[in-house]
């Protein structure tokens, strides 16, 4: 998927991104700037904004007299979504997507039960759109239209929390969503039983009963690690 807005350095990146995380340049390359403008046939001005975008997101390190050296997995900045949309892009997605599904299930359900303790009436009227929205998509292999719904849901869910380092989390779960969809790793039409759970929950908020908001919200997101399981076998990390 291209990165929209970003130039001739946004097109170098849409390749140069993808294979750095999938470690077809392991820890430790030197990738040489020149020889990379030539590559993709652009100026080494493109290609220094390219890098400087690299180095912002930890991939990469700039070290005089040696090169752009690629940097340790370890030391990735994880929760860009520019990263986590290159690193489910690659053939290690499975392991990602339940890494991302258990940092969910692990952050989710509290943001819900502080959203239900502070939602005020505009954010629970746009949780009740949302939770109507996905009902409405959740038939006819409508995974697009249903997708942009289920987004603005758990957007608004961690933005009611009150909690600003959750909120700073909408990105996050937005590419998790957005990469399950987009990657097919989801049934054609969503699961029933979890679209019902976001109406119950959006009810839950609105309400105010904190617990039931995060009961439901831990079942969501065991119904997405179970779907896992199914769609994208080979995820578990070795025991």
């Amino acid at each position: 998927m291209s990165t929209p807005g970003r130039g001739l350095h946004g097109r170098v990146l849409d390749t140069l991104g993808p294979e750095i995380t999938a470690g077809e340049y392991p820890p430790g390359s030197v990738l040489r700037t020149d020889e990379l403008a030539q590559r993709f046939e652009v100026s080494r001005s493109v290609m220094r904004e390219a890098v400087r975008v690299l180095e912002s997101m930890h991939l990469v390190e700039s070290r005089r007299r040696v090169g752009v050296t690629v940097r340790p997995a370890a030391e990735w900045n994880v929760y860009d979504p520019q990263v986590i949309r290159w690193r489910l892009a690659g053939a290690d997605r499975p392991r990602q997507l339940r890494s991302l599904t258990m940092l969910r299930s692990a952050i989710e359900p509290v943001a819900a039960g502080l959203a239900a303790r502070n939602a005020t009436a505009e954010q629970c009227a746009e949780l009740t759109e949302c939770a109507i929205g996905m009902v409405a998509n959740s038939r006819g292999h409508r995974l697009e239209e249903y997708l942009v719904h289920d987004m603005a849901f758990h957007r608004v869910i961690l933005n009611a929390s009150g909690n600003e380092m959750f909120a700073r989390l909408g990105d996050v779960v937005a590419e998790v969503l957005a990469g399950r969809t987009h990657h097919e790793v989801m049934f054609e039409d969503p699961d029933p039983e979890a679209v019902t759970l976001h109406v119950h929950l959006a009810e839950a908020v609105r309400e105010g009963d904190a617990d039931r908001a995060e009961e439901l919200t831990r079942e969501i997101t065991v119904g997405a690690l179970q779907e896992l399981d199914i769609l994208a076998p080979g995820g578990r990390p070795a025991s």
